[in-house]
This record gives structure tokens, sequence and C-alpha cells, in this order.
């Protein structure tokens, strides 16, 4: 069932069905849902009808068509087509993914499309990650180092470079974090396992200087230790990278320091 963090006393109705396209043989069916919040009426499903012999094999091409051809108010965000962006994350079918990159035979019936979940809602299918891009920024996302600046460039040898595949490829699209439980409990105060994932790459760069203050600063309650290992995040990782393992490795490092 997917949640969504809506206006108070508000509920989602069944909104407007539109015309199938004439001619069409070749339909599917498209249930998406739709709020304004400037509106102040209530979120709403519209369902949508697309002939797929017109169509692109993927969830974007498809709203890419219903924007274009049905309904020029349809809102999403989109950019590269290619998952390397993370603009295009929402809710289809039940699972957090990329629309771009997901295929419109990858879901049985008719497809349901929502924004993604336990967030606040610009408009349709947009949500406002205003927070969720704070809680990167909080970790930083950059190399710190103490030492005088190389002449040429920061070396690595190609060993440590490889501790860093399964964690640069994030594109920020916070699926993962949207379908995390702890996180929607906590997300005011747990990073979620998009910024940890993050967290991690840089503490294990070795050429990084400031793996202590990195710990130092997730050794806290909730930012770190509201994970619970439910592998929400590593199952709905569009790019197939694995969050919990990053913060199980951080939560590793937390007691070697100690003993």
């Amino acid at each position: 069932m997917v949640e969504l963090a809506l206006p108070k006393n508000s509920r989602v109705t069944v909104g407007k069905t539109w015309p199938k396209p004439a001619g069409a043989t070749n339909l599917r069916t498209f249930k998406i849902y739709r709020f304004d919040p400037d509106s102040g009426e209530n979120p709403r499903v519209d369902t949508y009808f697309v002939d797929l012999d017109t169509c692109g094999p993927m969830v974007l091409d498809a709203l890419i068509k219903i924007k274009n051809e049905i309904d020029p108010t349809l809102t999403f965000r989109r950019s590269c087509r290619e998952g390397i962006c993370g603009s295009c994350a929402m809710n289809i079918g039940g699972i957090n993914t990329l629309a771009c990159i997901y295929g419109l035979d990858e879901v049985k019936g008719d497809i349901a499309i929502y924004p993604l979940p336990h967030m606040p809602v610009v408009k349709d299918l947009i949500p406002d990650l205003t927070h969720f891009y704070a809680q990167h920024a909080s970790i930083m996302p950059w190399l710190e180092t103490k030492t005088n600046r190389p002449a040429t460039e920061w070396r690595q040898s190609i060993e440590d470079r490889k501790k860093l595949d399964g964690l640069y490829e994030c594109v920020m699209c916070a699926s993962c974090s949207t379908a995390c439980p702890s996180y929607w409990w906590n997300g005011d105060r747990y990073l979620g396992p998009a910024a940890l994932l993050h967290a991690y790459r840089w503490i294990i760069d070795s050429r990084d200087e400031a793996t202590g203050e990195r710990l130092d600063q997730l050794e806290d309650p909730f930012k770190l230790y509201r994970c619970h290992t439910i592998m929400n995040c590593t199952k709905t990782c569009p790019k197939g990278l694995n969050p919990a393992k990053s913060i199980a490795e951080i939560k590793k490092m937390m007691v070697e320091r100690r003993v």
C-alpha cells in the first residue's frame, strides 16, 4: 500500500477518466496520482489510456506521451532519460524506481503511478526533496584533506579505487530512503540510507583525511542507529546498490574504533 504525506483531513479521491484514443487496439491503463496544493482540493487519481503501438517501452515514455498528447497539466520531473540524473524517481506499481529505466512490461495490469511515499508533495508526481538534500549535505559529500594540495592530483591506488565501486554510482534519486520504514518514522533525525551510503563512500576513500570527524558526526542515537536492517533500501535501489551494507560497515567501524 502506497503511503503519502497528505494535507491534514484530506483523502485521495477518484478523479477524471480520460477518453480512450480513437482507433487504438493496444491500450494500457494508467492510474496516476494528481495533487495541486494551491487548488485546495483533495488529491485524486486520474485514469489515462495509452496506445502502446505509438509509445516507447519505458514508463517515462508513457508519461511524456500523456503530457504531450492527453493532459498537459500532468506534472513530473525528468531529465536524462538514462538512469543517471535520478530526477524521475517515483512509485510505480508499488515500487520506488526510476521511470526512465523501468519498462512497461515490468508491470502487470493497470499501471499505478504515485510520487515517492512519505514525502511532502509539491505537485502531482513531484516530491519535496529539500530535507533529503540537506541531509546529504550534512555528511560533507566532498574530499576533506589537511595536507598540502599536491601539484597535480590526489593519487589513489587501483585497489583503493575499487573500494568505491557500488557507492559512487548513487544518483540521489531518494528511492531507497523513501522505501525505508525507519526513515518514515524518524526522517527528521535519521539520515536515511542514501545519505549514509554517501557518508560511507567518503569515509573509506583513501584520499580523505577526515575519517575521525566523519565518524564522530554520525555517533548519534538517530543519525545512524535508527537503521533496523529491513533491507527495503537495497531491494528497491534502481541502480542495484546496497545501502544496507554500507550502513552495516559504518556501524562496524564505530565498534572497532572503541576497542
